[in-house]
């Protein structure tokens, strides 16, 4: 299968988009898929070192959020590298520059179009002008006005679904949470010897709790009612709350440390190298976050990866996640979150490897490309019936996507709907004819 993916966010910009994007690709090229990543250019990006696949498109920054990037012209060009490239289906992921872009192209190809919607901008419009432009109750409208002529949604979690289902959207839409790639987190290789040796680098005593802080500084963020905690945690038990990341309200948040004369048990390290966020993963105790914002957070899983147990606000998406002690604690509100970490220092059951390895898969990127993957042979199949009802030649491509699939892949897709199955099956025995004969060769 050739997939074009169209992002306004991608590496070496660092965000959970970013990362999913990234992870994406990488399993669907292990897969033996071609991935194609449609973005925009960057600062910090040496287009010498990009991948192959990766098509870099002339943007700007946006408006008070300058580490992020719209594109500004490359219509014709991506059209071009798309057709070129014989693209089955476009799958993309902002609604906005690249995003839209990617939409044009799919109709000019005449493929499927998927969204995945990974953001919940009631708030973050302050970003934009201090929100005076785009306000929360437009956010919908918005929306609702990209998702026009989409095939299909995917959507990272429950809390994302019944966001767009209120905003009226009647296409069909799919949950498939981001997984990660398991093999940059679980790392055997990082010994006790060595989260030892970064604890004490911290300053860590052995008698003391690690409490983990890891994402982008920010309001939304909500790390200030993790510091204040503290006040309260302190006078019951040991504990560091190691703070990783930087961001708009990184200065904020130190003056509020300095406020409560927590200097002595908040650290701020900035930013840490992406290869090494695993070893602060495996040196905490626990990984805690009070973000109300996040519509999955990446973070989660790859704590979970590397066996460190997640303490977090209670949402739909986590229900799923935490769904044992043994995996950590949800908060309600703010004013629980000092019980909830004493209670999980001094509650939290032993670790559980059959447990751990079943949890491992759930939140793998194996899974979730599997899952999208999938969802992608649905909508080419479904859009090649459509072109067949209105008199148009039917593309070799649904004939060569089917045989090709995985045997549980191709049984799922011929289920639903019927006439899909119908056209589904018309397609594999064709394509078996065709095979048989050599009169075409389908590549």
């Amino acid at each position: 299968m050739r997939i074009g993916l169209f992002t306004d966010s991608y590496l070496p910009q660092v965000s959970g988009v970013a990362t999913s994007i990234e992870t994406l690709a990488n399993q669907l090229t292990q897969m033996g898929h071609q991935v194609f990543i449609f973005t925009t250019t960057d600062p910090h990006a040496d287009p010498n070192d990009d991948q192959d696949n990766v098509i870099r498109l002339r943007s700007i920054p946006l408006i008070s959020l300058a580490e992020r990037r719209i594109v500004l012209k490359g219509v014709v060009a991506a059209y071009q590298v798309a057709k070129r490239y014989h693209l089955d289906i476009i799958h993309t992921q902002t609604e906005f520059g690249v995003g839209i872009l990617g939409k044009l192209v799919a109709r000019q190809l005449k493929i499927p179009v998927i969204h995945t919607l990974h953001t919940k901008y009631e708030d973050y419009v302050h970003y934009i002008a201090k929100g005076k432009i785009l306000r929360p109750g437009m956010v919908k409208y918005v929306i609702k006005s990209y998702l026009f002529g989409v095939d299909g949604i995917i959507v990272p979690s429950a809390i994302v679904l019944d966001i767009v289902n209120g905003y009226g959207v009647n296409l069909e839409k799919r949950v498939i949470p981001t997984g990660i790639e398991l093999d940059k987190f679980v790392r055997p290789e990082i010994t006790a010897d060595a989260c030892a040796d970064l604890r004490s680098s911290l300053g860590i005593q052995p008698d003391e709790t690690m409490l983990l802080s890891l994402s982008r500084i920010a309001e939304e963020k909500n790390i200030q009612s993790v510091v204040k905690s503290l006040v309260t945690v302190r006078e019951q038990a040991k504990v560091k709350l190691v703070i990783v990341g930087s961001g708009p309200y990184a200065d904020k948040l130190k003056k509020l440390v300095k406020s409560l004369d927590l200097d002595d048990i908040v650290i701020f390290t900035g930013l840490v190298d992406n290869d090494q966020t695993a070893y602060y993963y495996k040196a905490a105790d626990f990984f805690i976050s009070a973000s109300t914002s996040e519509t999955q957070g990446l973070t989660y899983i790859e704590a979970l990866a590397s066996g460190t147990p997640v303490l977090a606000t209670d949402n739909a998406y986590l229900q799923t996640l935490i769904t044992e002690p043994i995996f950590g604690r949800l908060f309600a509100t703010d004013d629980a979150i000092a019980a909830t970490i004493l209670a999980a220092i001094t509650e939290t059951p032993d670790f559980d490897q059959a447990r751990y390895d079943q949890k491992l898969y759930e939140i793998s990127a194996e899974n979730f490309a599997l899952r999208v993957y999938e969802f992608y042979l649905d909508k080419i199949i479904s859009n090649d019936q459509y072109l067949a009802q209105k008199g148009e030649s039917i593309p070799r491509r649904t004939a060569r996507l089917v045989r090709q699939a995985p045997v549980k892949t191709a049984r799922t897709v011929v289920r639903t709907p019927k006439k899909v199955a119908y056209f589904a099956k018309k397609a594999i025995k064709h394509a078996k004819i065709l095979d048989k004969y050599g009169k075409i060769k389908l590549k």
